[in-house]
């Protein structure tokens, strides 16, 4: 779980700029999107939508 913690702001990025889902980005960054759920509960767009 710490290394995941090191990848969320990777893997928002992803989602945010290149529009990709959860385990997507975790695909492409090699990492098990089953072992984040932070992951999947932040939706960036609402995010951002906040500001």
């Amino acid at each position: 779980m710490a290394d995941q913690e090191n990848y969320q702001v990777a893997i928002d990025i992803l989602r945010c700029h290149l529009g990709m889902t959860a385990e997507e980005a975790c695909a492409e960054l090699g990492i098990d999107p089953a072992a984040s759920k932070t992951a999947e509960a932040m939706d960036p767009a609402a995010v951002l939508g906040d500001n």
